[in-house]
C-alpha cells in the first residue's frame, strides 16, 4: 500500500512527481516499482533495512539522504517487535519505506498530510520524527503506570490468609509475566530510539544546508527528547529488575514457609510412629502388654509424643 501527499488527480495511491511526501507500507513488488519509476530512486528493501551496520542504514550520495532505524511493531499488544523503517530523503521528496502500521505515520498523515502541498519534504521529516519521539513517550508513560499498579499490589497487598497461597502464588506469577512484557517493550523501544537517534543527527550533519533553522531546532529539540526518554527508560528497566526481585522474594518466602510445615509435620510424626512401632512389636516380655491400661497408656503416650514437639515448635516461633 502506499499514499502520495499531496493527492495525485488521478488518486491518492498514485505516485506523482509533484508529492511532497510518499508513504509505502508493505508495499509489494508491482508498488515498489511504480514508485521507483515514478521517482526514479531505488526503495530498499526489508533484508536492506534490518542489516545493523551503521554504514548500511545511513548514507548521503548524489545528493540523497538514506537513512533507516529499527521501531517498535504492535507496541499496543502484550507480544510487542523489531520492525524497521527506512527513508529517501532530498529536499523535494521524501519516500518513507516501512512494514508496520504506526500511529506516529498515521498521526502526521492526518495533520500533516493535507498541508503537504505548502511544506517541504525535510518538513514533514522533522514532523514524523517529532511524532515518533511523541509517541515512544507515551508508551514508556504507560509502562511506568503499569509498573506503578504492580508495584502497590506487591508491597501494599499482604496474603494474610493460609489457604489463599495457591492464589497467591498464580498472581505472583501473572506478575512475573506481566513484568517481563513490560521489560522486553522497553527494551524495544530503548533500541528504536538509539536508531532513530542516530538517524537524525546523521541527517543534521551531513544535509544541514537542506534545514532552515526552525527545522534544525525541532530535530535538535527531538534529540534532546530522546535524551531524556533514554534516561527515563533506564529508571523503568531498573524499577522492572527492582519488582522482579521483589516477586522472586515474595514466592521464595511463601516457599519457605511451605516447606517449614512440611518439615514441621515430619518431624512430629517421628515420635508417635517410633511409639508405636515400639510397643507394635508385641514382645511375650513387654510388661505394658499384660497391664490394665496398657492400651490407654500407648495412646497417651502416642499422644504426648505429638503435642510436646508441637508446643516446642510453637514455642520457637515456627507456628
Amino acid at each position: 500500500m502506499l499514499q502520495a501527499y499531496p493527492s495525485s488527480p488521478e488518486g491518492p495511491s498514485e505516485p506523482h512527481a509533484g508529492a511532497v511526501w510518499i508513504d509505502v507500507v508493505g508495499a509489494g513488488e508491482e508498488e515498489t516499482r511504480r514508485v521507483e519509476a515514478a521517482t526514479g530512486f531505488d526503495l530498499p528493501n526489508r533484508a536492506e533495512l534490518s542489516q545493523i551496520e551503521p554504514s548500511s542504514r545511513l548514507g548521503f550520495e548524489d545528493g540523497v539522504l538514506r537513512l533507516a532505524a529499527p521501531v517498535i511493531a504492535k507496541a499496543e499488544t502484550d507480544h510487542p517487535r523489531l520492525s524497521h523503517i527506512g527513508f529517501v530523503l532530498t529536499p523535494k521528496l521524501l519516500i518513507s519505506v516501512r512494514y508496520e502500521p504506526s500511529k506516529a505515520f498515521e498521526t502526521v498523515a492526518k495533520t500533516v498530510g493535507p498541508q503537504c502541498s505548502r511544506l517541504s519534504s525535510v518538513e514533514v521529516f522533522a514532523a514524523l520524527m517529532e511524532a515518533y519521539v511523541a509517541g515512544q513517550a507515551d508508551l514508556l508513560e504507560a509502562a511506568r503506570a503499569h509498573l506503578d499498579e504492580i508495584s502497590h499490589r506487591v508491597f501494599r497487598e499482604p496474603t494474610q490468609d493460609r489457604r489463599r497461597i495457591k492464589r497467591s502464588n498464580e498472581v505472583m506469577r501473572e506478575k512475573l509475566q506481566a513484568l517481563g512484557r513490560i521489560g522486553e517493550r522497553t527494551s524495544i523501544i530503548r533500541e528504536s530510539l538509539l536508531g532513530v537517534d542516530r538517524a537524525v543527527g546523521f541527517a543534521l550533519e551531513a544535509a544541514k544546508a537542506w534545514f532552515d533553522p526552525e527545522t534544525t531546532r525541532r530535530l535538535k529539540a527531538a534529540r534532546d527528547d530522546i535524551a531524556s526518554l533514554a534516561l527515563f527508560e533506564e529508571h523503568i528497566l531498573g524499577k522492572v529488575q527492582f519488582l522482579l526481585d521483589a516477586v522472586l522474594g515474595f514466592i521464595s518466602i511463601e516457599q519457605n514457609d511451605i516447606f517449614k510445615v512440611l518439615t514441621v509435620a515430619s518431624v512430629v510424626g517421628i515420635f508417635p510412629t517410633l511409639v508405636a512401632g515400639w510397643y507394635g512389636m508385641n514382645f511375650a516380655g513387654m510388661p505394658e502388654l499384660h497391664w490394665a491400661w496398657g492400651y490407654p497408656f500407648g495412646i497417651g503416650m502416642i499422644v504426648l509424643s505429638t503435642i510436646v514437639p508441637l508446643l516446642w515448635f510453637k514455642w520457637r516461633g515456627w507456628l
